[in-house]
């Protein structure tokens, strides 16, 4: 709500990345507030919560798409700054805030969805056989097919990108210094965007491995509800905790960092630019 309100405060959602940054905060309230929902079913009804109703579809559903909806614009922004660190290398593609808002709509309504398909109709309310253990009434191949490819996109897709991002300040670093120019605003900025991605990248593995690992042992379990109590259930809400440090975590790595190091690297960019062709002719 900080980062919303701030946002929306200071007129900055003109920029492309501001719009980014805003609507992440959003899926992050989304998240915050779909997981109090399901704390609060749990404790006036925990039966419901272990065994599974069909009171308990809407706020999965909710969960499932905020979270959907989170992943998707961490790999939107990840790309928004490889975008902006490459236009002067190799493109001329310039990210305009059209573009952030066409990915915004994009992202909701692939997450509103996939996250809402239980809604539909994809659900193991009459089907017992293949019901999952940890998210009853949602079925199990429907986990399946919603977790393991997003995850892998949320840490594969960010990792590449703030690597690109890394290997590119290195390579205009070293043209500086064949140049005979200084390097030390780019060794700054290298290191800054290191320790940042790592960050993101951690952050990301801590939160929703887990959350995979849970999936994964719903797939392959055979066990009904009454012999995994209360350990399995234990689990299921530290994974949930977890899920909600990064609500918690995203605003501080993105917004109170990345801002001013975009600002850096476009100010390098710009300034960088005619040097290296300058020193290439």
């Amino acid at each position: 709500c900080a980062v919303i309100l701030t946002r929306l405060a200071t007129g900055d959602l003109h920029k492309p990345i501001s719009i980014l940054f805003c609507n992440l905060a959003v899926s992050d309230l989304f998240t915050s507030f779909s997981g109090f929902w399901i704390s609060m079913l749990f404790i006036t009804n925990p039966d419901i919560t272990i065994f599974g109703s069909r009171d308990m579809l809407a706020p999965y559903a909710l969960y499932t798409t905020s979270i959907l909806s989170t992943i998707y614009n961490l790999v939107s922004i990840g790309i928004e700054r490889y975008l902006a660190v490459a236009k002067s290398m190799r493109t001329r593609f310039r990210v305009a805030r059209s573009h952030s808002i066409g990915v915004v709509f994009i992202s909701w309504v692939l997450a509103f969805f996939l996250g809402c398909l239980p809604l539909l109709g994809w659900n193991c309310l009459q089907a017992e056989r293949s019901i999952s253990v940890l998210y009853s009434p949602f079925c199990v191949n429907y986990l399946v097919f919603i977790t393991l490819p997003n995850v892998v996109l949320a840490f594969l897709v960010p990792l590449f990108t703030y690597l690109r991002i890394i290997i590119i300040l290195r390579k205009r670093k070293l043209r500086m210094q064949a140049c005979g120019q200084a390097t030390g605003t780019y060794r700054s900025a290298e290191t800054q965007v290191a320790r940042t991605s790592i960050s993101i990248w951690l952050l990301a593995l801590v939160s929703y491995a887990p959350f995979s690992a849970g999936v994964i042992f719903d797939a392959t379990n055979q066990r009904c509800h009454t012999e995994l109590y209360p350990g399995v259930y234990i689990f299921r809400n530290c994974t949930a905790m977890l899920v909600t440090i990064t609500c918690l975590g995203n605003p501080l790595l993105y917004t109170l960092k990345l801002r001013e190091l975009g600002a850096k690297l476009k100010s390098l960019r710009c300034l960088s630019a005619p040097r290296v062709r300058a020193c290439a002719i």
